[in-house]
């Protein structure tokens, strides 16, 4: 396993929604989307998401107040490795933890919609 891999699927880290805008609002937008960038703020390692739609949970989530925790699950390709990224975030002010784990070729293709 490469070691950025490893070291960012060993326990949470700090992380931060940060594209384009750090604004809860925006953030919606990227939802809608379909895409996400998060930032594990140790490492510097800014990764973008596909995001795994069924497995996201945005209840009680008031985008428009910037208020809740928005739960986030999505497929990235780190360094030529599958991985899933899983962050809570914090509406007021986009950051929050979040983790990498190593997943199969078929998972991630039926994430990003490849399968």
């Amino acid at each position: 396993m490469n070691d950025l891999v490893k070291r960012l699927s060993d326990g949470k880290r700090q992380v931060q929604a940060n594209r384009p805008e750090t604004k809860a609002i925006t953030l919606k937008e990227r939802i809608e989307i379909g895409y996400l960038h998060i930032l594990f703020k140790e490492t510097g390692t800014e990764l973008g998401i596909k995001l795994d739609s069924k497995n996201c949970d945005f209840t009680g989530c008031d985008f428009e107040k910037g208020s809740g925790t928005a739960h986030f699950e999505g497929g990235v390709k780190l360094n030529y490795e599958n991985v899933k990224c899983v962050a809570d975030i914090d509406l007021n002010s986009l950051e929050g933890e979040g983790y990498l784990e190593p997943i199969e070729e078929e998972q991630y293709n039926e994430i990003v919609g490849n399968g």
